[in-house]
């Protein structure tokens, strides 16, 4: 695979979560718990394995400004920035939306970090194209879902077959579509990979097969086998939205694991997989790994303390 910029020392953990299984209906020994929460930069999660292998692309074309963008809680933004801070480059976020009175969770941490950010109220793919120019940075995929940036999954599946040698299924929340995509590459196949859709975009099937298509080529690897699984079940009121059934999630794998997830993507994949065991649509047997993206940061926003 092409060359990375190490941000994870070694592989991340597998958490075996038995009480947690027993709660939804899962034999023991049945459900894992990935710990891409534990990646580092300035708080984990997914983010950052995409990071290593665009943040080298970016080095190696002689780049010193990373530009990249998303919602105004972006952990991808964060991350992003963590990223810069690390390698002594610069950052600079386009956030969509007006500038909160008082910041919070993740946009704290944007400035600790050192990041400049600008706020959009237009399209944003268009805000950050011209970033991007006036300041002649890198730009950084939304996500950092790219077939380059989804390399980073292909390595997190081989992590997965060497930790949990019977796996039968990865359940993650599909967002930009890099982790799923990347994980279903290194898998080789679809059929191990169930996503729950947390974002609205038409084309996220088709984002899914060219970025699995397009990471598996740069890996040297086939396409994988069959055709994407994508829950919808979960999306909701939209991005960032919560639902009863992500909250009701969010706080069953608080209480019994002990770990705490998001709104905005795992509870709702955790939600996706307690509703796919409830319906018979997922297999309770099957030996299952629940990947933990992270997103600890966003818990604390402005807008969802109300929740808890």
């Amino acid at each position: 695979m092409d060359a990375r910029v190490e941000f994870t020392a070694g592989a991340t953990p597998v958490q075996r979560a038995d009480r947690l299984a027993a709660a939804i209906g899962m034999r023991p020994g049945a459900l894992w718990i990935k710990r891409d929460d534990l990646t580092g930069l300035a708080g984990g999660g997914n983010k950052a394995r995409k990071l290593e292998y665009l943040c080298a692309a970016a080095r190696a074309a002689g780049h010193t400004l990373l530009v990249t963008g998303g919602g105004p809680q972006s952990n991808h933004a964060r991350a992003t920035a963590a990223a810069a801070a690390y390698l002594g480059m610069g950052c600079h976020l386009v956030l969509t939306g007006s500038p909160p009175a008082q910041p919070s969770g993740n946009l704290i941490l944007d400035r600790l970090l050192g990041a400049t950010v600008e706020w959009t109220t237009g399209p944003p793919e268009e805000a950050i194209a011209a970033a991007t120019a006036a300041r002649g940075g890198y730009l950084v995929p939304f996500g950092g879902s790219s077939p380059t940036g989804a390399l980073g999954y292909v390595r997190a599946a081989d992590e997965l077959r060497a930790q949990v040698p019977d796996l039968r299924l990865v359940v993650t929340a599909t967002g930009s579509a890099g982790t799923h995509a990347g994980l279903a590459a290194g898998l080789g196949d679809w059929g191990a990979v169930h996503g729950v859709r947390v974002t609205e975009f038409g084309d996220l099937r088709e984002r899914l097969v060219r970025l699995a298509e397009g990471s598996a080529a740069l890996a040297g690897r086939p396409a994988p086998t069959g055709a994407p699984t994508l829950d919808g079940s979960q999306l909701g009121g939209g991005y960032g939205v919560p639902t009863r059934a992500a909250l009701a999630a969010i706080e069953l794998t608080a209480r019994t694991t002990g770990l705490v997830l998001d709104p905005v993507y795992t509870g709702k994949a955790m939600a996706g997989l307690i509703d796919g065991l409830r319906s018979g649509a997922l297999d309770p047997e099957a030996t299952t790994v629940f990947l933990h993206t992270g997103g600890l940061p966003g818990v604390f926003a402005e807008r969802y303390a109300p929740l808890w």
